[in-house]
């Protein structure tokens, strides 16, 4: 891969990767509500989701080709439904109703956050189609390289979201109620978004 694609690679993994999206907002929202210990155990099922999910579209990408991108469109209906049910639970749960214990969110979360993640599989699978697919004699390794990179994209953006979240966890503590409307509002929003794509 040459220096300037490689450029051009780095710079949409970060334009796409630390923008607001379903994993990013759901891993401010628990660092804000639920502190470290348990956005850590989240973070650690998003992590999983992303490399279950980009070992799945890398390798089909490589045996496949461009011929998955039309069955990767439909994986926005369950996700969006996924992301749509967490934002409305957050909304729900700021109706100052303090006597509800609320669940914190968890591996598991995490996990379906990413395997329903529109957004993360089809920029991995457009990745794989812009920056390895047209390369004559692309090989499995091309494909690694590109899925390493990708990391940057899914996980260390996840986790710098979530280590916003933490820190504004005190103010959090402060305004209930307004973060999470706002956040189950952003949620939805992604929801409209992913079906609307």
């Amino acid at each position: 891969m040459s220096i300037a694609l490689l450029t051009k690679l780095l710079i949409s993994i970060v334009a796409v990767g630390f923008t607001p999206g379903p994993a990013n907002i759901y891993a401010l929202s628990c660092g804000m509500k639920h502190g470290r210990r348990h956005a850590m155990g989240m973070w650690a099922g998003l992590v999983v989701g992303f490399s279950l999910a980009l070992v799945a579209v890398g390798l089909t990408s490589y045996l496949a080709g461009n011929a998955m991108g039309h069955y990767v469109q439909y994986i926005k209906y369950p996700g969006a439904a996924y992301i749509a049910w967490l934002g409305w639970g957050m909304m729900h749960k700021s109706k100052g109703n303090d006597n509800a214990s609320e669940r914190p969110c968890t591996f598991v979360d995490g996990l379906i956050v990413q395997l329903t993640n529109a957004k993360m599989i089809l920029f991995s699978l457009t990745t794989f189609g812009t920056f390895v697919l047209p390369m004559p004699n692309h090989t499995l390794a091309d494909f690694g390289l590109v899925a390493a990179l990708l990391y940057i994209a899914g996980p260390v953006a996840n986790l710098t979201w979530l280590m916003v979240g933490i820190w504004l966890k005190p103010y959090f503590e402060t305004f209930k109620r307004t973060p999470s409307i706002v956040m189950g509002t952003a949620l939805i929003a992604c929801a409209i978004l992913i079906l609307l794509g």
